[in-house]
C-alpha cells in the first residue's frame, strides 16, 4: 500500500508566516529528545495494555465478528438506528458522512438491500420522537453503544426503544437490539444477559473517544457497506507509517509537535480543521471531541493546576471561505488552522461552456469542478500564509476506507503524543464526568442525593436574570 497520508507543515514555520506567529524548526528539533522519551513511554504504555487503541488494527476478531453479524442481517431491516452519544455516535456519524453518498438515506438503489442510517446522538424530545415515529419498529435495528453502560442519555433512548419494540413484537423484541458495551462492566451487559440482545466488546483500555475503530464504529459501517476490514487495513498502514520515535519523521508526532509549540510559545489557542472534501466535514467533528476531552485539563500527571489545551473547531472548504475565514485570515491571530486536502474526486463533472462575453461564466467553462476546488484550498491556504497566519495540510489520494481508517489512527496518535507533550493524562475526562453525576443527581438516581440537594440549592441562590 501507497503512502496513505502526507503532512505538509512549511506553513507552519517561522519563514512561511513570521517569527511571530511561526514555529522555527530549530525549536521542533529542540523538541527531539523529549518526543523520543514520550514515545518510550506510550510503547511502555501499549505493552502494559493502557493504550488499547494502538492495538485495535492488528485485531482481525472483532472484524470477523461484526461482518458476520451483518452479513446474517442483511436485507431483513429497513432502518438501522444507533443510540449512543459522543464517542459512541461522532464516529459513526463521520464514517457514514465520509464513505457513503449524501443520498443514502434517500435512495433504495444506492444502499442495494442495506438499511437506512440513523443515529441519535442527542436527547432532544422532538427529534427522537419524530425519528421513532418515523421507523417501523418491526423493520428496524437498534444498536444501543455505551462504554460504562449506564449512560443517562443512551439509557434514556433505550428504555424508549424496548418499551416500542415489547409493544410490537411482544417476546421477540429482543432480537431487534444490538449491544455495544464493556466486556463486564454495567447495567448494559446485566440487561444482554437478561433479555438475551446479541453484542460486542469496547475493550476496557479503550476510551469513548477511541473507540471509533471497535465495533463501535465497525459494526453499523458493515450494516450500511463500509468494509471494516479497509478501514483497519488502512489504520495499520498509518500506524506503521507513524512507528517512529524520530520526530521529523512522524507525521502524528510533527502534527502534535507543531499543535503544542504553536499554543504554548505563539498564543495559538484555536485548532480549526478544515477539509476541503463535504465527505471529511463530520471528520473534523469527531477530531473535536478528541482534542478537546483529551487536551483539556485542569492539572497535569503531578497535581499541579495548569488548565490546558486548544479550542477545536471545525470548518469546511469551501463553505466556510464565506463564513469563517473573514476571522482566520484578518482577526485575532490565537489559531492554527489544519486542513484536510482531497487529491482526487471520484466525481469527474465538468462546467458546461456559457454564453459569451460574460466574464464570471467564460472562464469555468470547459473546467473541472475538482479544478475550482482545488483552487480555492490552494487560494484560501496563500492568504492565510500571506497573512502570516499558520496552517498545514494532510493530504490524501481519495476518500476511501483506508484514508479514513488511516485520519482516525493518525489523530488518536498525535492525541497521545501531545498528552505527553503537556504532561496531562489525555485518556480520562473528568470534567464531563462531573456534568454526568450532575444530570444523575438531577434524575433522582440512588446514590446520588447529597449532590442532587447541593445543586437544587445552588439553583435558587439569587440570579441575574433580565
Amino acid at each position: 500500500m501507497k503512502k496513505l497520508i502526507t503532512l505538509d507543515y512549511t506553513n507552519m514555520s517561522d519563514a512561511a508566516v513570521g517569527a511571530r506567529n511561526g514555529v522555527s524548526i530549530s525549536a521542533l528539533k529542540a523538541l527531539s529528545d523529549a518526543v523520543r522519551k514520550h514515545h518510550r513511554n506510550l510503547i511502555a504504555m501499549q505493552k502494559t495494555g493502557r493504550l488499547g487503541f494502538a492495538d485495535l488494527p492488528f485485531d482481525p476478531q472483532p472484524v470477523r465478528a461484526v461482518q458476520q453479524s451483518a452479513r446474517r442481517r442483511k436485507g431483513k431491516y429497513e432502518n438501522l438506528v444507533v443510540l449512543g452519544i459522543g464517542g459512541s455516535a461522532l464516529g459513526v456519524t463521520a464514517l457514514q458522512t465520509a464513505l457513503n453518498s449524501p443520498l443514502y438515506n434517500l435512495d433504495a438503489r444506492i444502499r442495494h438491500g442495506r438499511p437506512r442510517l440513523f443515529v441519535l446522538d442527542n436527547v432532544d424530545p422532538d427529534a427522537l420522537d419524530q425519528v421513532l415515529s418515523f421507523v417501523d419498529p418491526r423493520k428496524t435495528l437498534f444498536n444501543v453503544i455505551t462504554k460504562s453502560g449506564s449512560t443517562s442519555e443512551t439509557m434514556g433512548q433505550y428504555l424508549l426503544v424496548r418499551k416500542l419494540l415489547q409493544d410490537t413484537l411482544k417476546g421477540r423484541f429482543a432480537q431487534n437490539i444490538v449491544c455495544t458495551t464493556d466486556a463486564a462492566k454495567g447495567d448494559l451487559r446485566k440487561l444482554v444477559a437478561q433479555d438475551g440482545y446479541e453484542s460486542f466488546v469496547i475493550p476496557e483500555n479503550v476510551g469513548g473517544r477511541f473507540s471509533v475503530l471497535t465495533p463501535v464504529g465497525l459494526f453499523p459501517a458493515e450494516m450500511v457497506g463500509i468494509p471494516a476490514d479497509r478501514l483497519m487495513a488502512g489504520a495499520a498502514h498509518v500506524a506503521r507509517e507513524c512507528s517512529s520515535a524520530s520526530l521529523l519523521k512522524n507525521p502524528a508526532y510533527i502534527f502534535a509537535a507543531c499543535q503544542y509549540l504553536a499554543a504554548t510559545k505563539k498564543g495559538k489557542n484555536v485548532a480549526v480543521l478544515m477539509p476541503y472534501a463535504a465527505s471529511l466535514r463530520d471528520v473534523a467533528d469527531w477530531f473535536r471531541q478528541l482534542w478537546a476531552e483529551s487536551l483539556g485539563k485542569r492539572v497535569d500527571t503531578a497535581g499541579r493546576v495548569v488548565h490546558t489545551g486548544q479550542t477545536p473547531v471545525k470548518a469546511l472548504g469551501v463553505t466556510d471561505q464565506h463564513s469563517q475565514m473573514q476571522l482566520y485570515v484578518e482577526g485575532p491571530a490565537d489559531k492554527v488552522v489544519t486542513f484536510l486536502h482531497v487529491e482526487r474526486f471520484r466525481s469527474k463533472l465538468s462546467f458546461p461552456r456559457g454564453p459569451r462575453g460574460y466574464s464570471s461564466l467564460n472562464y469555468l467553462g470547459g473546467k473541472k469542478v475538482a479544478d475550482l476546488m482545488e483552487a480555492e484550498f490552494q487560494g484560501t491556504r496563500m492568504a492565510l500564509t500571506r497573512s502570516q497566519r499558520p496552517n498545514m495540510t494532510f493530504s490524501i489520494r481519495s476518500v476511501t476506507p483506508e484514508a479514513v481508517g488511516g485520519l482516525f489512527q493518525l489523530f488518536e496518535l498525535a492525541n497521545a503524543m501531545s498528552g505527553e507533550l503537556y504532561g496531562i493524562n489525555a485518556f480520562d475526562q473528568p470534567g464531563v464526568e462531573a456534568g454526568k453525576e450532575a444530570a444523575y443527581a438531577l434524575m433522582g438516581r440512588k446514590g446520588y442525593d447529597e449532590l442532587c440537594r447541593s445543586i437544587e440549592s445552588a439553583m435558587k441562590a439569587k440570579a441575574l436574570r433580565v
